[in-house]
């Protein structure tokens, strides 16, 4: 390694702090941290999901997602209901509290994402966005 700087794991590492910190503030005053909004963003694009699908669709393993559920049942932000074709299951439903509070969550990354990207155009943000979903599947090999 010529230079630490030149360390992907340590340039990704410190963008990641850098990101989720500011995120956590956005946040913040609703209650919510960024894994958890991941999951609400998850059920209002699609409720009723159960923990697997959402683990799948957030890439956490169960017990995470597990770890969500409660910390966001407890917030009344999410409940979960049987399954009406295995008991086995639980679907997860947001809450009306945490449909009031999406707007507001999802501007609040909008502008996030926003900021991140602000000395980006269009064409290098798309290909950051693409790049890192590349870095991703090579990760998951």
């Amino acid at each position: 390694m010529e230079r630490l700087e030149t360390c992907i794991s340590f340039l990704l590492g410190k963008e990641y702090q850098h990101v989720q910190q500011a995120a956590k503030q956005r946040l913040a005053p609703y209650g919510v941290t960024p894994a958890q909004y991941g999951l609400l963003r998850a059920l209002s694009e699609r409720d009723g999901q159960n923990g697997a699908e959402l683990g799948e669709r957030l890439q956490l393993d169960s017990a995470t997602i597990t770890g969500l559920l409660d910390r966001l049942e407890r917030a009344a932000l999410i409940e979960r209901r049987a399954d009406g074709q295995d008991r086995r299951v639980n679907r997860i439903f947001a809450t009306r509290q945490a449909r009031a509070i999406q707007p507001a969550l999802d501007l609040a990354m909008d502008e996030l994402n926003a900021a991140f990207l602000a000395d980006f155009g269009a064409a290098d943000a798309a290909r950051l966005r693409g790049q890192l979903a590349q870095l991703g599947k090579v990760a998951n090999r």
